[in-house]
Order: structure tokens, then C-alpha cells, then sequence
């Protein structure tokens, strides 16, 4: 399968949302479900091979799930936390010397990087497959996936849904990524809820005008709890603010309390791709519409079959 003409084939190289086809996630959650329901199977899959981990920012599900993936499928891993002080970056290289470096050592890079340029330079540098596990406020492709494959676990399509994001949706990237690849599927509706200062980012925007996909931005959280099948809720990025007084009038618009879990479809999903802050009070998280931490435990086993496909394309099946 090849990806869209503009971009890496996704089999090779993930670098944003974009290059994901229906056709390649229908393959994919079909793995996926076949390693959720006995990952012990897929064992070796990976055996012999070498992952490395390359973050430049801070991470927790992200980093620890693809080395879990990795290292479940038989691959070893090699890793940084915080390259951007604990490594040649510090001293000046760039990304590109140094995924030229990584790539004699590795068979895969995972990299996360502040710049939001970052993948698509990195991938231009790189002998072997590249992912990008976030960049600076751009996308976050693989989080897309794990999203997307929750959403359909839990309603069995990934048309005809009605989603709104809320939170911080200009220096954010994980809503932007799942929007991009939720859009290529009918009928899908969006809202999209964010304080005056955190709104659409403009890319976003043009893109879904110019393939006429339905959406509108509301300035209430209330506004959208009874018509949304996603509750996609962000928080506000403190560490991607210039200015303190531009995030204290950001914080704290929008929390989802136990109290509008009435005005909700009974069927709808609570979506976070966290770290959460105090965008959700800790008594939602008790209600089966809350699927956050189970969102966050997929993502090892999407990351499983992400790395397996791609093996098996560049590689080789065993």
C-alpha cells in the first residue's frame, strides 16, 4: 500500500495524520485486536531488532508505551528521556546529524521533538524508519491511531460521529492529529470549544472548509455536551505559553464536572489524551463513559501492531 503522493508511505516513515488511509487502519485495528486479545503470540515478532527512543521533551504514556511495544514484540530499545540537555543537541547538532547518527544504531527511531518542523526534517535524515511521537505543537500522529482505534472499539465505525474537542486547540497537537484523520471518513461532525486566546489554529481550519466537513466553534463547554458522541478534552499547555498572563486567562474555562454527565448521550465516550490537570474532576472518572486510562492503555498495543507492520514491510515478515 502506498501513502498519499505528498507524504511517506505510513508503512515506512509516520510522520503526521495525514498520510493515514482507511484502508491502512482497517489493517491496523485488525492487528491491533489480534495483539490485545493474545499479545504473548506476537512475542518475537521484532526479535533481533533495535528501537531507539529519542525525546526531546518531557513523556510518559508516549515513551513508555512504544518501549513496552517494542520490547513485548522481542525488540530491545535504546533511550533518552531529555535529549534536548542529555544530548549532542545541547552542544549544537542537529536534528538532522544526529538521526544520521541514531540510524547507523537503530532499526526504528521514535523521536520527540519541541520544533514543529522536527519529523519532517528528521525523516529526510533517516536510513531507517522514523515515527514521530509529537511535534512541538503540530501533530501527534500515533496518538491519532490509539484514538481512533478507541472510538472504534466503542462504536464499531469511525463515521457519522459527532466529536468536540476542547481545551487548548493552538498549542496543541493531539486533537489537530485525530481531527485530520477523523476527516476522512463521511458525514463526521466537529465542535470545537477553546478559551478566545487557545482557538483553531488556521491549517486546521482551512482544511476542514476546504473539503467542506461540517464544524463550529463554540465558546461554552455546555453548549456541546448533548450533541457530542466524542468529549475529546485537552489541557491547556502551560509550557507552550510566551506569556504568563496569556495562560492564567486560559486556565480553567472549561472542566467537565460530575454534574454534566446528565446533559451527555448515554452512549457518548470521555476522551483525554493526558497528562490531565483539572480538565475532568476525578468523579467522572468512575462513569463507563470515561475511557481516558483505557484510551491510554491502548496505545501500547496500537504502537505493537504500528511497529509490527512496518517491520514486516521494510524488513521482512518472519
Amino acid at each position: 500500500m502506498s501513502g498519499h503522493k505528498k507524504y511517506p508511505n505510513p508503512k515506512e516513515h509516520i510522520i503526521l495524520s495525514q498520510q493515514f488511509t482507511p484502508s491502512f487502519l482497517s489493517e491496523l485495528f485488525k492487528l491491533t485486536l489480534e495483539i490485545k486479545k493474545n499479545p504473548e503470540k506476537f512475542s518475537n515478532e521484532l526479535s533481533g531488532k533495535l528501537v531507539a527512543t529519542l525525546f526531546y521533551e518531557p513523556s510518559t504514556r508516549t515513551r513508555l508505551s512504544f518501549e513496552a511495544a517494542a520490547q513485548r514484540l522481542g525488540a530491545s530499545v535504546i533511550s533518552t528521556e531529555n535529549a534536548k540537555e542529555f544530548s549532542s543537541a545541547s552542544k549544537g547538532e542537529t536534528i538532522e546529524d544526529t538521526i544520521r547518527v541514531v540510524s547507523g544504531y537503530a532499526d526504528f527511531i521514535v523521536m520527540r521533538h519541541f520544533e514543529d518542523d522536527s519529523s519532517k526534517r528528521a525523516v529526510s535524515a533517516s536510513s531507517v524508519p522514523l515515527i514521530n511521537a509529537g511535534s512541538g505543537k503540530s501533530q501527534h500522529p500515533t496518538q491519532a491511531l490509539l484514538d481512533a482505534f478507541t472510538i472504534f472499539e466503542n462504536f464499531g465505525r469511525l463515521d457519522n460521529l459527532t466529536l468536540a474537542a476542547v481545551g487548548d486547540l493552538f498549542r496543541g497537537r493531539t486533537a489537530d492529529s485525530l481531527v485530520y484523520l477523523l476527516s476522512k471518513y463521511e458525514n463526521n461532525k466537529f465542535f470545537f470549544v477553546a478559551p478566545e486566546n487557545s482557538r483553531l489554529k488556521a491549517g486546521l481550519r482551512e482544511h476542514l472548509k476546504e473539503h467542506n466537513i461540517s464544524y463550529q466553534e463554540k465558546s461554552r463547554l455546555e453548549e456541546v455536551l448533548s450533541e457530542a458522541d466524542i468529549l475529546y478534552i485537552t489541557r491547556i499547555q502551560k509550557e507552550r505559553f510566551a506569556d504568563s498572563q496569556e495562560y492564567e486567562a486560559a486556565k480553567g474555562k472549561f472542566i467537565l464536572k460530575k454534574e454534566h454527565l446528565s446533559k451527555m448521550k448515554n452512549k457518548a465516550i470521555i476522551m483525554h489524551p493526558l497528562p490531565r490537570v483539572d480538565e475532568i474532576e476525578t468523579a467522572v472518572d468512575s462513569n463507563p463513559r470515561a475511557k481516558y486510562f483505557e484510551q491510554a492503555k491502548n496505545g501500547m498495543f496500537v504502537r505493537m501492531a504500528l511497529l509490527k507492520i512496518i517491520n514486516d514491510n521494510v524488513y521482512g515478515k518472519k
